[in-house]
């Protein structure tokens, strides 16, 4: 069978989807072929737009700058963990993660299948399933450095909540304590995967992993690429993710 490429990569546009608070993003027209005699275009996004990639800086300004990684980083083989099935704002544990990990060598990209794609731009994109400490270490302890996920973060993202804030302080004040969103805050899973040692990297917001699924279920091997704009002392940068099927 012939290689195929897919592309993982959700495409840039005005008024995207972004992580709750990040810069909105909008591309205009900054010259066009009618006044200058070419079209280039303008771009406005921050650092996490889109599918993207995070350095450790992005979490600890003492950790590496995305142009402080090895290369090897960003590309690899590519085992994939079936997630798909679970409840919106659920914790993903080691053991759901175990089959993966236990055919995930050192230098091996982990990439996660959530099926959250299909909320693309829509309120429900945010209650996304995440990753637990628990789950976060077994895949440091696995050897692996890189791991990407199709859906907006590895860790909860912040429910917005109701537009009124005297609803929004009732509901505050009546939460449980123990709600698994609160490590939204924390960004465990994260600190926990970037600060392995040697550095690491995180790829957020790919796109729908059903056909590397498949691909993996019929013994195809999966090699990904997912290399960064080279950004000076970064956070992180987008990216143009894409699988090569064998």
């Amino acid at each position: 069978m012939a290689p195929t490429l897919i592309d993982l990569t959700h495409p840039v546009t005005t008024g995207m989807p972004v992580y709750p608070g990040d810069p909105e993003v909008e591309l205009r027209p900054a010259l066009t072929t009618a006044t200058a005699g070419v079209n280039v275009l303008g771009l406005h996004l921050g650092s996490q737009s889109g599918t993207h990639v995070d350095a450790p800086y992005h979490v600890d300004v003492t950790w590496p700058t995305l142009d402080g990684l090895p290369l090897e980083l960003f590309t690899g083989p590519a085992v994939v963990a079936d997630l798909r099935g679970l409840d919106p704002r659920t914790g993903v544990t080691a053991s759901q993660l175990a089959p993966a990990l236990a055919s995930a060598a050192p230098g091996t990209i982990l990439l996660l299948a959530t099926g959250w794609p299909r909320h693309w731009g829509t309120d429900r994109y945010l209650a996304h399933p995440w990753l637990t400490p628990g789950a976060a270490a077994a895949i440091v302890a696995a050897g692996v450095r890189t791991v990407g996920v199709d859906a907006l973060s590895i860790d909860p993202t912040p429910d917005p909540g109701p537009a009124d804030p005297a609803v929004a302080a009732l509901l505050a004040d009546l939460s449980d304590d123990h709600d698994p969103a609160a490590e939204a805050g924390t960004l465990a899973a994260h600190r926990i995967l970037l600060g392995s040692p040697g550095g690491a990297v995180i790829a957020e917001n790919l796109t729908d992993l059903a056909p590397l699924l498949d691909a993996q279920a019929a013994g195809r091997p999966i090699e990904l690429s997912l290399f960064p704009l080279r950004l000076v002392a970064a956070d992180g940068a987008p990216i143009r993710a894409v699988a090569r099927l064998g």
